[in-house]
């Protein structure tokens, strides 16, 4: 007779677990902590999929930690995680959640659906909150391109693990509140992917201007914002050559409009029945 197997099954979290606990992230910690702050990362719905993007800021205090960390990761094939929030686990969070997809993967011989690694997710910042409570939380975007429906879904999530959906866009971090309102004035239904890049870059821009966190295009040291779309052909990252183009072209609009002087008009016509 076969005796049932009890261990972790599919959940590499569980595994973890059970042999090195230690190494899970959100463990106890004494005292405050302070470290390098991941800023703004957003995520938009195209007709094809959904484009996630995130500048390249790390901030500690009022200085700039790190000009060029990677804020946007492709969690597997068909998504991706956007880091804000403390730093290294944030980091620490995505490595963990990339293994625990690919694990599952292996196990069960089939790709979790997206509902089920946005709920993993969301018991990975749960985990967390231990340490969000001593200053280091992280509130990451999740997006991906959901087989069974066949469209792009958006998830944002609370330092508790709550996850709520986005139904067209949503952005977090220091400059999320300037980054949604630009979203907000520029977004419309089905788009196409090159029009959701530039509105994309165009947020992470106007978010870099009202925010000290948000890191804006260097053009000196060409360091420019992540970004990646997802569709049901898998997760591309958009070419820096392409982001670096747009931004461009968005920095000479910019200044047009800033040069370019203002015009009145003066009606000189005689009121009627006036003779000349």
């Amino acid at each position: 007779m076969r005796l049932p197997v009890h261990g972790p099954g599919s959940s590499f979290s569980d595994l973890l677990r059970s042999q090195e606990p230690e190494l899970l992230p959100g463990r106890e910690l004494h005292g405050q902590v302070v470290g390098p702050e991941g800023t703004t990362v957003l995520a938009l719905r195209f007709a094809d999929g959904v484009i996630m993007a995130g500048d390249r800021r790390a901030t500690e205090g009022f200085q700039i930690a790190h000009r060029s960390i990677e804020k946007v990761f492709e969690a597997d094939e068909m998504s991706a995680v956007g880091i804000a929030g403390a730093a290294g686990p944030a980091v620490e969070m995505v490595r963990l959640f990339q293994t625990e997809l690919e694990h599952y993967e292996k196990v069960e011989g089939e790709r979790l659906s997206l509902e089920g690694k946005a709920n993993k997710l969301s018991q990975m910042i749960r985990a967390n909150l231990p340490a969000a409570m001593q200053g280091l939380a992280v509130v990451p975007v999740f997006a991906g391109f959901d087989e069974a429906r066949q469209e792009g879904r958006i998830f944002k999530y609370d330092i508790t693990g709550g996850r709520y959906e986005e139904d067209d866009y949503h952005a977090s971090g220091s400059g999320g509140k300037d980054a949604r309102s630009s979203l907000k004035k520029r977004f419309r239904t089905n788009l196409t992917r090159d029009e959701a890049v530039k509105v994309a870059i165009e947020a992470l821009f106007d978010a870099a201007d009202e925010d000290v966190g948000t890191g804006g295009p260097d053009l000196m040291r060409g360091i420019f914002p992540t970004v990646v779309g997802i569709t049901s052909e898998g997760t591309v990252e958009i070419a820096e050559d392409d982001i670096r183009r747009l931004f461009e072209e968005l920095i000479s609009e910019r200044r047009e409009q800033m040069v370019q002087p203002e015009t009145h008009t003066v009606d000189v016509r005689r009121p009627h029945g006036e003779g000349g």
